[in-house]
């Protein structure tokens, strides 16, 4: 009976100091993400901060006839649904050619991861250098007699944007894939090669089963990350770019220096329930191609 009464008194003491350590950051997540949110749904609900007069959705039936805003989530609908499926394939394919025994491997890895320790400002600069319409392209173009394009004023834009894209993450997907091909356990590997199956047949029915969550992941970061690719965009073309590079970012930094909080707000909660259905449609996909390559 002592040694239980002991054990209970240790199990309280524990659980009252794994409490005290989750506490500061229930508390940060709270005054962080929760609060500010739940700010930004009143703002959605309100006619603006000043009266406070509640209008429930109308500000969301605005916001959906918004031509700006219908501009801005097809350009960005666009953006991602190209960039994003480049960045996850190419870096896969890096990754399964660097697997290899090839001259100069370490230092092409080296290359690509350069992009990550590069500030916002340079990479702005290097952009600028090299897609300025008297910029190094068009100088390259010149030589062969090729009238010089204003890149970022033209519908080459959004290409120019999706490259920049790529070279900032490429290398960060391709390390993670490098170290989820690592961990898969060699045995199988060599019982695949002595049953004669093909290397795609032991990329598809192995490798690709233990790259599930990774692929997951980095597909996850990289639809996060073609949001933040606004930063490098703004700092290129300001507040109101040329037309099919004008994202959402641009539509709700506008609204932001406008004072527009109510507009703001409802844009926000429709993406935040935009991105939660489509990571929701990526965890279920994975869940269940896990299991069915398990099978």
């Amino acid at each position: 009976m002592k040694t239980r009464t002991k054990l209970s008194r240790r199990t309280k003491k524990v659980k009252r100091s794994s409490g005290l350590f989750i506490a500061p950051s229930f508390l940060g997540v709270l005054m962080f993400f929760i609060l500010p949110f739940m700010v930004v749904i009143y703002y959605s609900l309100i006619d603006n901060p000043i009266s406070g007069n509640f209008v429930f959705f109308d500000n969301f039936v605005n916001i959906v006839g918004n031509s700006a805003f219908r501009k801005a989530v097809h350009n960005t609908t666009v953006f991602s649904a190209v960039a994003v499926p480049l960045a996850v394939l190419l870096s896969l394919l890096m990754a399964i050619v660097l697997e290899a025994e090839l001259p100069f491997r370490s230092q092409f890895r080296t290359f690509l991861l350069s992009p990550m320790m590069v500030p916002v400002a340079s990479i702005v600069l290097i952009w600028q250098v090299l897609f300025h319409y008297n910029g190094a392209i068009n100088d390259m173009l010149g030589v062969f007699g090729i009238a010089k394009i204003d890149w970022l004023k033209s519908e080459y834009a959004q290409v120019v944007v999706v490259i920049l894209f790529l070279w900032k993450n490429l290398g960060y997907n391709m390390i993670l894939f490098m170290a989820a091909l690592a961990s898969i356990p060699k045995d199988i590997l060599e019982v695949a090669k002595l049953e004669s199956a093909t290397p795609l047949q032991t990329f598809f029915y192995i490798k690709i089963r233990y790259l599930s969550s990774t692929l997951l992941f980095v597909t996850i970061m990289s639809l996060i990350n073609s949001f933040k690719v606004f930063r490098e965009v703004y700092l290129l073309t300001g507040d109101y770019p040329y037309d099919t590079i004008y994202m959402l970012q641009h539509f709700m930094n506008n609204k932001f220096k406008s004072l527009d909080y109510q507009t703001l707000s409802a844009a926000a909660i429709l993406m935040s329930l935009v991105m939660v259905v489509i990571i929701g449609i990526l965890f279920v996909a994975e869940d269940r191609f896990g299991k069915d390559v398990e099978g």
